[in-house]
């Protein structure tokens, strides 16, 4: 297929090259030149923008930060068109970037006036699983959507879930980037209190991923520099999933929260945790730096 690629970070960058490893070819997009030549030493075409990655794709992938860059690339701001005024009718987007659910239907409803087809897709998994193509994806648009992006989820992930229409898929993310960012928080403290104690933070991790506090940080993230050897904290907690991504994922969460009148107490303490570590200067961190703030100080 001929895919439009926008958006090379963490995640995308590799979710591209695995997409150009199974065969198709990927005009890809970033701001970011040292990315962009990362896509095309593996076989991949580099855009000047992001209208220029659209033409003539047949499915357009978008991997962004937050609502607003979702929104401005595929509806156009400051007086500028969108994407969608480039894209081929016919065509399909996925988009990847985990955003508020609201924004994922608002361009989607724009997409289908237009003759396109949208379908929100978050990923969960990290950069471990971009870079091994295992990642689950989370998807929101119909069933014939699905199947139309079933050919290309499978060369990049392990794991495809159809969350529901339209927007389900960002909530269904947004739930497990809450729960992520909770279970972050209470396994940084176990293990500060256990070294805080002598604990040796290998043994410690060893035993609760044995026992019942087990999880997926203890198991494959742990935030102990040392523990895991390709964890972000045994790499200066550089790369993997940013301090400040993690904090927007909460915040949606929240706002999610008060808009269905949903109780979340831990999900906003650990907000309130991850912007007390943010403005302390670690946001552009992994967000496993937590434990920093959790550590005893020597």
């Amino acid at each position: 297929m001929q895919v439009a690629f926008i958006g090379l970070g963490n995640m995308g960058a590799p979710m591209a090259i695995n997409l150009i490893k199974a065969g198709h070819s990927v005009k890809a997009f970033d701001l970011s030149t040292e990315a962009l030549a990362r896509v095309k030493a593996e076989g991949g075409h580099s855009a000047t923008s992001a209208l220029d990655a659209v033409q003539g794709a047949e499915v357009v992938i978008s991997m962004l930060p937050a609502s607003q860059h979702v929104e401005g690339l595929y509806l156009g701001k400051d007086g500028q068109s969108g994407l969608l005024a480039a894209i081929a009718r016919g065509a399909l987007i996925i988009d990847s970037s985990t955003i508020a659910a609201s924004t994922s239907q608002k361009v989607a409803k724009a997409a289908a006036a237009t003759g396109i087809d949208f379908i929100d897709a978050p990923v969960s998994g990290g950069t471990g699983g971009a870079i091994a193509g295992t990642l689950t994806f989370m998807v929101g648009g119909s069933d014939a959507q699905l199947a139309r992006a079933q050919p290309l989820l499978e060369k990049m992930g392990a794991n495809i879930f159809h969350a529901g229409a339209v927007g389900a898929g960002q909530t269904a993310k947004i739930c497990n980037n809450m729960l992520l960012g909770i279970l972050m928080v209470g396994t940084s403290e176990a293990i500060a209190l256990g070294v805080a104690n002598g604990l040796d933070p290998k043994v410690l991790s060893e035993i609760m991923r044995r026992s019942s506090g087990g999880n997926w940080a203890l198991e494959k993230y742990n935030p102990f520099p040392g523990v895991h050897e390709n964890a972000p904290a045994s790499k200066g907690y550089a790369g993997g999933f940013g301090t400040n991504l993690m904090l927007k994922d909460l915040g949606l969460a929240q706002e999610n929260a008060i808009a269905t009148q949903a109780s979340t107490p831990l999900g906003g303490l650990a907000r309130s945790i991850y912007a007390a570590h943010s403005l302390s200067g670690h946001g552009a961190e992994d967000f496993s730096s937590v434990i920093k703030m959790l550590q005893k100080k020597v």
